[in-house]
């Protein structure tokens, strides 16, 4: 396909999408559930197809010479798509907001104003890797009444291509337009340039990959873009605090998955429980093969106490550069930082954070409500691993990204980041003197 006919069939579908957004907008609450819970039965009931789909993505990828955490993100398996039915159904059952009025208040003039909830029209979502991200995007579409354009990785193709057309079947079966959720099915990039260059159809751009692919959409994209470069996250362990659960968060907020964006790459740990819970810490993460790239007082201590010996043999414990604050590594490494509190915690997550997911483990009250007004990031927590800070664990039934961006949506994208708010008025007579 030349670049002419990729921005014809790119103008094509986005007729196509603003076309059907307005039918699905005004659909019954029951008939986008119906199509919900269509598309979770379509998912289990084609399991076989979904893998083999899968199954050829994998072995190309790997002849490409991915490995690693790519291969990881690319593979769906029966545990991934029972995840995303189940998130489909979760989001059927979700009460309907769309046209749900808020803050209606009485004016002395007699008229009562308050906001509609309406869907935002139209999204382009650009994502690399996970083809779960297919289903994910496009329930969420149907819930919010929007249509919407997806552009997956080439390394997917064949795993979107099977995804999507049992949603596009679902709509069908449900009498919604196949055409609100539509795939792009060239992997030519041009057709990326063309999606975030459409404000005549697109309303909002949402890229889900990685930095590279995330600035070039933000610096070239003519319509909105919700997006997040990184995800930089922190555990802070405080004094005072539970040992034993620090423990715990601390290996699942990095071990649980190493690839995605809400696992912890920055271990801030105060000086006054430092020596009773870097070795416990670094027991778990040599035995699972987890570099360690620690600040001086970290490293002394990892390598200077005698009940840790054995660890320091066998535990890969280097010094961090400045530059390791930064990372997000995406891979068995975590930076490691011992701090004088609380106020050094948060100057040092707000200064090298990527604004994404920090949390905190204390056993300090004040601490804790002090950490949650004052560190800047989209989702901040309380004795609770980072790995929690999708849509799907905050019951948003599934989510269209992270946001780290300040205006409209900020932290996991579920249904109301995918709704604007519309002033609506109403009278029974009324005229302004």
């Amino acid at each position: 396909m030349n670049a002419l006919n990729i921005a014809e069939h790119m103008n094509t579908m986005g007729l196509q999408a603003k076309t059907a957004s307005a039918q699905v907008a005004r659909a019954p609450a029951a008939i986008k559930k119906r199509a919900l819970l269509a598309l979770a039965q379509l998912l289990r009931g084609n399991l076989p197809v979904l893998l083999d789909a899968s199954q050829r993505d994998l072995e190309r990828a790997a002849q490409a010479g991915l490995d690693g955490p790519l291969l990881d993100r690319l593979k769906l398996t029966p545990g991934i798509i029972e995840t995303v039915a189940l998130g489909c159904e979760q989001l059927a059952a979700m009460p309907d907001i769309i046209g749900e009025i808020i803050g209606l208040k009485q004016q002395p003039s007699g008229i009562r104003v308050g906001q509609m909830r309406v869907p935002i029209g139209v999204f382009g979502m650009i994502y690399e890797s996970r083809p779960n991200v297919t289903i994910e995007a496009a329930s969420l579409a149907i819930k919010s009444g929007n249509a919407c354009i997806l552009r997956g990785g080439s390394e997917a193709i064949e795993s979107n291509k099977a995804l999507a057309a049992l949603v596009q079947q679902a709509l069908a079966e449900s009498g919604l337009p196949p055409d609100a959720v539509q795939l792009v099915h060239t992997t030519d990039r041009a057709a990326v340039g063309c999606l975030i260059a459409m404000p005549q159809y697109v309303d909002v751009i949402i890229p889900r990959g990685g930095k590279g692919l995330i600035e070039r959409i933000s610096r070239d994209a003519k319509v909105p873009v919700i997006k997040h470069l990184d995800g930089n996250c922190h555990v802070y362990v405080d004094d005072p605090c539970d040992i034993a659960m620090a423990v715990r968060i601390a290996d699942n907020a990095k071990t649980q998955k190493y690839s995605p964006c809400n696992a912890t790459e920055g271990l801030l740990v105060a000086r006054g429980v430092a020596d009773a819970f870097l070795p416990e810490i670094a027991a778990v993460y040599a035995e699972k093969g987890v570099e360690m790239r620690c600040d001086s007082a970290a490293a002394h201590i990892l390598r200077a106490l005698p009940a840790i010996d054995s660890i320091a043999k066998t535990a890969n414990i280097v010094l961090a550069s400045e530059q390791d604050w930064y990372e997000e590594y995406l891979a068995p490494i975590i930076s490691i930082k011992v701090v004088d509190g609380l106020d050094e915690a948060i100057a040092h997550i707000n200064h090298y954070s990527s604004h994404h997911t920090d949390a905190i483990i204390t056993r300090d009250h004040m601490h804790a409500q002090r950490f949650l007004r004052e560190v800047d990031s989209a989702s901040v927590m309380v004795n609770a691993s980072t790995r929690f800070a999708d849509g799907f664990e905050f019951g948003l039934g599934a989510e269209i990204g992270i946001s780290t961006d300040k205006f409209h949506a900020r932290g996991p994208v579920g249904i109301e980041g995918l709704t604007s708010l519309k002033y609506v008025v109403l009278g029974d007579g009324e005229v302004r003197s």
